[in-house]
């Protein structure tokens, strides 16, 4: 009997803190990561990373205390040490868990579609645990021989997917001068931001908001996507990831046959420099003030609930909208699209489309009813 051939799927993200112990390690990763702040790395931005991991941890501990999302138990990976030493967490990142859970899912969905193909889906984070060595130590024992790196970010960003593609390579080069070859074939899902089953998982948490309203509200409704602001100087530079999101809004729209009013906002602005505007609290602000009082806020960057959708969204722009004395009558936070059918198919499919030369029967194929037409016709 022929042996299965073992394909390993990892999925990337950015990850988060799964204590308070390690909130100021997380940050300080994030922080040291030149391609997030560009000073070239070395010795000032180390110094520079701890002096602000210092700070702003003592300013967040609470917001991830509000948002903590394993309070009856690790819902995290096998890396997590709340789950090694069985403990309960008080403030961990709901994007653990739910990173967790969309990586037993998309390997269940391919262990069930093609048992021909001996499944694995890993995840590796890039500031904290899993990291990049450790998956790489998994797949070297578990005996892949192909890899497909997933980033849980739709749209390409040289701070996001093109971080993570860099730190992978990083590891890879110093396992291989430390005797650790890493001789499996490795391939790279680069965006996939107009995939259609994504846009229409998007759709679906949209339609569910909307069903939130009563009949007679439902016309009055807009809706405000928002994204990971940019600087201005990384758009410049020709990082593709504010067009893409403009890009998906408008499929998205699309797909909708235009049937509300809609908004793009940024948020999560930080530092001196310029950003992408317009900024998402300002633009509800002038909504609202322009008398619209229905609102759904739909997160169309963030597959996975986290502090910037949970915490920045869902709670600190309502206060902020108290604060400001202003009044609406609904405000609405799409859910994330987690493991959502339709993701976890959007993430099959772009998977195989790289692993399309694998095939010896045409199923992996087809994925895409165009190459299946192709192969069946030769």
């Amino acid at each position: 009997m022929q042996q299965k051939r073992n394909i390993g799927v990892v999925l990337m993200n950015l990850g988060g803190p799964t204590a308070e112990d390690n909130l100021k390690t997380f940050l300080y990763n994030l922080f040291r990561d030149e391609d997030i702040i560009k000073l070239g790395g070395g010795f000032f931005q180390d110094k520079l990373a701890k002096f602000i991991s210092s700070i702003r941890s003592k300013k967040i501990v609470e917001n991830y205390r509000e948002i903590n999302y394993c309070t009856k138990g690790c819902t995290g990976s096998k890396y997590c040490f709340n789950r090694q030493n069985k403990v309960i967490s008080t403030c961990c990142s709901p994007i653990n868990g739910l990173t967790e859970l969309q990586r037993r899912t998309l390997e269940k969905a391919f262990k069930k579609d093609y048992p021909e193909y001996n499944f694995k889906v890993y995840t590796c984070m890039r500031y904290w645990l899993p990291f990049a060595d450790q998956i790489m130590d998994e797949i070297r024992e578990d005996g892949m021989d192909e890899i497909v790196l997933l980033p849980l970010y739709p749209h390409f960003s040289w701070t996001t997917s093109g971080s993570s593609f860099r730190d992978w390579e990083n590891v890879r080069i110093e396992q291989n001068k430390a005797g650790k070859k890493t001789e499996w074939q490795e391939y790279i899902v680069k965006d996939y931001f107009l995939n259609e089953d994504f846009l229409h998982s998007v759709n679906d948490r949209i339609n569910e908001a909307l069903d939130k309203f009563s009949h007679e509200d439902r016309d009055k409704v807009h809706l405000v996507f928002t994204a990971h602001g940019t600087p201005l100087a990384e758009v410049r530079s020709g990082d593709p990831y504010t067009q893409q999101i403009n890009d998906t809004v408008e499929a998205i729209m699309n797909l909708r046959g235009r049937d509300v009013h809609y908004w793009l906002g940024f948020q999560s602005r930080v530092g001196p420099q310029k950003w992408t505007q317009p900024n998402t609290e300002d633009l509800v602000f002038r909504l609202i003030r322009y008398g619209i009082k229905h609102i759904i806020m739909v997160p169309v960057a963030f597959v996975t609930d986290h502090i910037e959708t949970a915490m920045e969204l869902d709670i600190e722009l309502r206060e902020a909208i108290e604060e400001e004395k202003l009044h609406i009558d609904q405000l609405e936070v799409t859910k994330g699209l987690n493991d959502h059918p339709l993701f976890i198919k959007a993430l099959m499919d772009e998977t195989l489309k790289v692993l399309s030369h694998l095939n010896t029967d045409n199923k992996i194929q087809q994925v895409n009813g165009q190459d299946a037409e192709i192969a069946s016709a030769s």
